[in-house]
């Protein structure tokens, strides 16, 4: 099966979250980039890394899955959203990366 790239967005529970985020939230963070740094020495992910947007920050990563399951797992698994902390992912297909 051809592989499937996906342009995930982590979206905060504030716009101000990168900011003022609380213990909790930090932790949750620290995890998840953990997380995400793992998917990518595994090579399910090709490029992560928070989004300066002006209107607030979020956070962007590029995966190669094999199907949909594959992208809601790894969404599903990540610890800021385990950590029930407001974070929630949008996912859009890439149906072409050039890299």
């Amino acid at each position: 099966m051809p592989a499937m790239y996906f342009l995930c967005r982590l979206l905060p529970p504030r716009p101000t979250f990168a900011a003022d985020m609380t213990p909790a939230e930090a932790e949750a963070m620290r995890r998840h980039v953990g997380y995400w740094t793992d998917l990518l020495q595994k090579k399910k992910v090709i490029a992560f890394g928070p989004v300066g947007d002006p209107k607030g920050a979020w956070g962007l990563g590029i995966v190669d899955v094999r199907d949909e399951a594959e992208l809601r797992q790894l969404q599903d698994n990540d610890p800021a959203i385990l950590a029930k902390i407001g974070l929630k992912y949008e996912a859009c297909p890439m149906p072409r990366l050039v890299h």
